[in-house]
């Protein structure tokens, strides 16, 4: 998957968990015969004449009629002399019983994780508990060893940037169903070699964000999920957002369903329950929309980071084969130049049933758009970021 490679986590549909559902085949049938009208209306129906004029409804629209996704939904944040927050939605939110798709639901964000895991690191730097440059073994002695690999040549820096080295744990896992722990995920990335020397390339590994994330609560002695639960989501109010506890497989709140085909022409399948563990800190958060727009403001903001740990965050360095043209990765932060000129910050992520973008600006914009199946193919990908950025254009 490109994920794994590019913004996030993806896994095989084998590692959903033991609650699956699928869609019945009369279900599929119904979908096959819908309108497009029925699967492309916004959530309230005496706002659809306006909507569907809108750049973002007809980009969502988009996404379910050209992309094939079951559901698209949005949040937009705009910024012209006042805040206004728009929510969208197209699809259906359940294939199998035609449910629309809740405004502003929640979803599984992926490595959107990422960033939060970044920040409370740069938190503990700038409480001088942790040092950016200081190696791994600095905290964790002894445990990142392997073939060319060496926790005392790798630093904190280099974890966050995706420059260690480290190989992608999220391409060896096995087909067991269970729960894992941080560490198992870490040994299985251990069985092979690094991919290059620390500090000599770029490229997109979870694995670097799982030791970051055993690194937070070496320090701390206290759960990662506490860590971000305090320090980010209570205090800037993402009430929406939580990290799953062990063994929680579902979604609290309202949410559209998430869906898998395999293969391209196969039937959808539901995959909205499932063990979120083995992306623990590169992808185990729940979020909405509008909770992804909040934080990505506030972070740009300078509410949750000092400035020279939000410059340092901002030092980026070039990511395109990833991310796309003249993207950029800092410590956890994506940078995407806007058609309409100027830098988008965020991240995105992808997780088995869904998959989301987000960025926001200096001036205050911000806008996330989220689908219900994972992405597989570049060019839904890019119609994905192209819904992104019409909203922040628009």
């Amino acid at each position: 998957m490109r994920e794994q490679a590019r913004q996030g986590l993806r896994s095989p549909v084998r590692r959903q968990g033991t609650r699956r559902r699928t869609v019945s085949a009369a279900a599929a049938l119904a979908i096959g015969v819908m309108t497009l009208a029925a699967l492309t209306q916004p959530a309230s129906a005496s706002a659809a004449s306006t909507r569907q004029t809108d750049p973002v409804q007809q980009a969502l629209n988009a996404l379910v009629r050209d992309d094939g996704m079951p559901a698209a939904l949005a949040s937009v944040k705009d910024h012209d002399g006042r805040t206004r927050t728009r929510t969208y939605t197209a699809g259906l939110g359940d294939l199998a019983t035609h449910a629309p798709v809740p405004d502003d639901g929640q979803v599984r964000i992926g490595s959107n994780t990422k960033t939060f895991v970044a920040v409370v690191v740069l938190q503990l730097v700038a409480e001088r508990r942790m040092d950016l440059d200081a190696d791994i073994d600095t905290y964790l002695p002894g445990l990142v060893r392997g073939e060319r690999i060496d926790g005392r040549r790798i630093s904190v820096r280099q974890l966050l940037q995706q420059t260690s080295g480290l190989p992608n744990y999220t391409n060896y896992l096995g087909d067991e169903v269970r729960y894992y722990t941080p560490r198992e995920l870490l040994a299985t990335a251990l069985r092979h070699p690094a991919d290059f020397a620390p500090g000599k390339k770029w490229a997109y590994s979870n694995t670097n964000y799982i030791v970051a994330g055993l690194i937070v609560q070496k320090v701390t002695g206290r759960p990662l999920a506490e860590e971000i639960d305090r320090r980010i989501i209570k205090r800037v109010g993402l009430r929406h957002t939580y990290f799953p506890a062990p063994g929680d497989a579902s979604i609290r709140e309202p949410h559209p369903h998430g869906y898998y085909r395999e293969p391209a022409d196969g039937p959808l399948r539901d995959i909205t329950e499932t063990d979120p563990s083995w992306g623990w800190a590169a992808g185990q958060l729940i979020s909405t929309d509008s909770d992804l727009n909040r934080f990505f403001g506030a972070l740009l903001a300078g509410r949750l980071l000092p400035p020279a740990q939000l410059v340092r965050m901002r030092s980026t360095v070039p990511a395109e084969a990833t991310f796309g043209p003249g993207a950029r990765y800092g410590l956890g932060l994506v940078s995407r130049p806007l058609p309409c000129g100027g830098l988008s910050w965020g991240h995105g992520g992808s997780f088995p049933g869904y998959e989301t973008r987000s960025g926001a600006t200096d001036d205050g914009r911000a806008a996330s758009v989220a689908v219900t199946m994972q992405l597989t193919d570049e060019a839904s990908r890019r119609s994905l970021e192209r819904a992104v950025d019409t909203a922040l254009c628009r």
